[in-house]
């Protein structure tokens, strides 16, 4: 692997004038060399006016224009939205959460009990390539959260059916009655019903969480899911896990131990069969990549790259203080990534330069 150019899809234009931060990137490939990039921006992690951006390019990612707020002004006061965009059903779907916030002094995050505001889990979709937006859909999720992890890009399987990758998160109070599960929604009928779901990781008896859940659709066929492992009362972290599916997401076997050690970790399947993770590595600093092969039931690790790390001496979270606190102070994190064909892939992630935090794109060369 080599990376072959970075740059950026978003950086606050008048950082002398105001402060905009820039997290959580999804890309959309609409053909013909034409990108699109949604990503949420907010004076803070957790501010008032946090909501989803969008950005396009006309030249593969090489450069990219600013298109405004997805939802423009709606949901403007006492909301804040957060959506991640895949291509769905023909058109654009958004999958997302839409936060009431009440109290102006608090943020999305409880940071004594970690539950979250009210919210609803949201579908917005676009027929005209993300120029214009539907009115959010509310999904009536099958299972009680009482909040969930917008973690996720709705996933369009081969037969038609939708799932919509998540996991169960407390209510303001701490309070989560389903435990700490990490599931798909699944949908049969184009995103208007939820009747279904599928367990890929349950932490509640062991005490830990999966986040930032990764599901691709393998090239025989599987689904892989891929976690963060977090351990919420030690404060550590425990290495990546991963679950396979044979049935179209209706089932996962048991997880097992992925081989990495990162506290976020995306995943990509390649044309030819290799998979790539892209991931906040926990025993080096920055942001990795490992270009891997499943055989049989072994990860094998073959090429491992550095791609970004800003001078940073560590990766993000330690223990050392509070969950809610160090998450809120990560200085990077949640990779995207599109097979571009002809052994290239585009990376996107967001990570603090300058004094507030960008979305940057890195071209990468797996095809030694």
């Amino acid at each position: 692997m080599r990376i072959l150019g970075t740059g950026l899809v978003y950086a606050n234009p008048t950082p002398h004038l105001c402060t905009r931060h820039a997290f959580h990137p999804t890309l959309v490939d609409l053909g013909g060399g034409e990108l699109l990039c949604g990503y949420d921006v907010g004076v803070a992690v957790e501010g008032l006016g946090y909501r989803t951006y969008l950005a396009r390019s006309r030249d593969g990612g090489a450069t990219w224009e600013q298109e405004g707020p997805l939802l423009a002004d709606r949901y403007a006061d006492g909301y804040t939205h957060s959506v991640r965009l895949s291509a769905a059903g023909g058109g654009l779907v958004g999958l997302g959460a839409l936060h009431r916030r009440d109290d102006p002094g608090e943020g999305i995050v409880n940071h004594v009990t970690m539950g979250m505001v009210p919210m609803d889990l949201i579908l917005v979709r676009s027929d005209d390539r993300g120029a214009s937006w539907s009115e959010p859909q509310v999904i009536a999720a099958p299972l009680t959260g009482p909040a969930f992890e917008i973690c996720h890009a709705l996933v369009e399987l081969p037969d038609g059916r939708w799932l919509a990758p998540t996991a169960t998160w407390a209510g303001w109070d701490g309070a989560r009655p389903s435990g700490a599960k990490t599931v798909v929604l699944a949908s049969a009928d184009g995103g208007r019903t939820w009747p279904e779901y599928a367990v890929m990781f349950d932490g509640t008896a062991e005490g830990v969480e999966h986040w930032e859940v990764s599901v691709v659709p393998l090239a025989d066929g599987r689904l892989l899911a891929v976690s963060w492992v977090f351990h919420s009362e030690s404060g550590t972290h425990r290495p990546n896990r991963y679950a396979l599916s044979a049935d179209g997401g209706r089932s996962f076997a048991p997880p097992a131990e992925l081989g990495l050690l990162g506290q976020t970790c995306k995943a990509l399947a390649l044309q030819d069969g290799r998979v790539l993770f892209v991931y906040r590595r926990g025993d080096r600093p920055g942001l990795w990549a490992a270009l891997s092969t499943l055989n049989g039931g072994a990860w094998q690790h073959n090429q491992h790259l550095p791609l970004w790390s800003g001078g940073l001496a560590d990766s993000g979270m330690t223990g050392a203080g509070g969950a809610s606190d160090e998450l809120a102070a990560l200085k990077f994190g949640f990779p995207q990534m599109l097979d571009r064909g002809g052994g290239e892939v585009l990376v996107a992630f967001w990570c603090f330069e300058d004094w507030s935090t960008r979305i940057r794109w890195i071209r990468l060369d797996v095809s030694g």
